[in-house]
């Protein structure tokens, strides 16, 4: 419960920086606001059972270094984080419409990698994309109120955490299968 919860967290903090930023910049009424979080949450939501469904296909082949792939693409995602991938497009734009969907598809690209990994890390897969969901939703929320209210301080160094935590679980998914 624990590695879930750290994961949802790490992966919600790219949909919280670029939230954080579009409520420095924009100010969106809490409609705006309520909009931006369901988006981001149902693409995080959906994105790991996507990935998961591609990892369980390929897993049974590659069962001798998933450990190692799934290491490979936590930590690759989770430096991307640490430079601060959020790109300022995600959030240079007034987010509605055709240009919310895309970012909420933008800022789950890392869950969708991170759903491939979910077999190897035996993690129920519908639980935690359900808790994924939430915590972005719920974050990402936070963020755009947050944002209305102290600007876009927060956002580089919410996405350098998740980054941290992200390597951090690539590292122990490592460990526990080397070990």
């Amino acid at each position: 419960m624990v590695e879930s919860l750290l994961l949802a967290v790490a992966l919600a903090m790219d949909s919280f920086a670029v939230a954080l930023t579009q409520g420095a910049r924009f100010r969106p009424s809490w409609r705006g606001g309520l909009l931006i979080a369901l988006t981001f949450g149902l693409f995080q939501a959906g994105m790991p059972l996507i990935g998961w469904g591609l990892g369980k296909a390929t897993l049974s082949y590659l069962a001798a270094i998933d450990h190692w792939i799934a290491f490979g693409l936590l930590s690759f995602l989770g430096a991307r984080m640490l430079g601060g991938y959020a790109k300022e497009a995600d959030a240079s734009e007034r987010l509605t419409g055709l240009t919310l969907l895309i970012a909420g598809f933008a800022t789950s690209i890392d869950a969708l990698a991170v759903g491939f990994t979910m077999p190897a890390m035996s993690i129920a897969r519908l639980p935690a994309a359900a808790l994924i969901g939430a915590v972005t939703f719920v974050l990402s929320g936070a963020g755009a109120a947050i944002g209305r209210a102290v600007g876009d301080l927060l956002g580089p160094w919410a996405e350098r955490l998740g980054g941290i935590i992200l390597i951090a679980l690539g590292v122990a998914i490592l460990v526990e299968h080397l070990g």
